[in-house]
């Protein structure tokens, strides 16, 4: 009889083993086609930008890669393409990446500074600019684009970085999210610090910033790409093209009607585009991941 029994717990354990291993399989070949379905599109334009125009005009785009990629993205780098020569990529790369970081530290010092107020100051009114901050999540740039385009036109800001960057800068989720992690600080924290002596520039330099370093640098990540993927506002408030980012430049680089667009050199500009924020993900992935998953410091 135990005999018996020890041979069905047996079968038992193969056949949910065998289970578990036919749902492994299925999970991993459903994120592997995933992983196609993302990378596939970024290898077509990996391998166009290394042919010749000709080549990707017929429609003959190979999976392999060509000859030219030396000359393309040479082309890109100091000469541009499209019918209208768009601005060289290095000088795009250049301006994309000086406005992506000027965004993103200008929003984590803002709402650093904000969150700290709120969640550490009593004044009269302090909730109410909370929730006041708060509420500006329903008006992102896009919704308020015409006053704000008129603000900067009157400050004389147009046609300048100041201009591209400084309406972005104000961040309501960073500010939501630091002030929840500073109420998370113990009051015995706060209560030592100024039994110490610390004053509020002191406390704030030497203790929430070290604690906050996982945070900004996930939120860095996040407002970096933001601020590298921005179309419309570059789009509205520049038109020097010592200025132009490469999101802009790249939609001004493909003709319309019947214009031959050099496709190689498009897709040179497309991939040269891609490093930036892939960079600065790989570099501080640990820090990102960090900030998004540590709940305890």
């Amino acid at each position: 009889m135990s005999a018996v029994v020890h041979e069905g717990d047996r079968i038992a354990a193969a056949t949910a083993t065998r289970r578990r291993r036919r749902s492994g399989a299925l999970t991993h070949a459903i994120l592997l086609l995933g992983v196609l379905a993302v990378v596939f599109p970024i290898w077509i334009a990996v391998v166009g930008s290394t042919h010749d125009a000709s080549t990707i005009g017929r429609g003959d785009v190979p999976l392999l890669p060509g000859a030219e990629a030396v000359e393309n993205y040479a082309t890109a780098l100091t000469g541009g393409a499209g019918r209208f020569r768009s601005s060289p990529a290095a000088l795009m790369l250049w301006n994309s990446a000086a406005m992506a970081v000027l965004i993103a530290c200008g929003k984590i010092s803002i709402s650093l500074l904000s969150a700290y107020a709120v969640a550490f100051f009593s004044f009269p009114g302090r909730m109410l600019a909370f929730w006041t901050i708060f509420l500006t999540l329903m008006l992102p740039v896009e919704v308020r684009i015409i006053p704000t385009y008129q603000v900067i036109v009157d400050l004389d800001l147009f046609d300048s970085m100041a201009g591209l960057t400084v309406p972005l800068m104000a961040s309501a989720t960073a500010t939501l999210l630091f002030r929840q992690f500073f109420l998370t600080v113990p009051d015995e924290v706060v209560e030592a610090a100024k039994i110490d002596g610390a004053g509020p520039l002191r406390f704030f330099r030497d203790i929430l910033l070290p604690l906050s370093v996982t945070n900004i640098a996930a939120l860095f990540v996040i407002l970096f790409i933001y601020g590298w993927n921005q179309y419309l506002w570059p789009l509205l408030v520049v038109n020097d093209r010592s200025l132009e980012t490469v999101v802009v430049g790249l939609t001004r680089m493909i003709g319309n009607g019947d214009a031959q667009n050099e496709w190689n050199v498009i897709m040179a500009t497309a991939v040269l585009a891609l490093l930036p924020p892939v960079a600065v993900v790989v570099v501080m992935q640990r820090w990102f991941v960090r900030g998004l998953t540590e709940t305890e410091k």
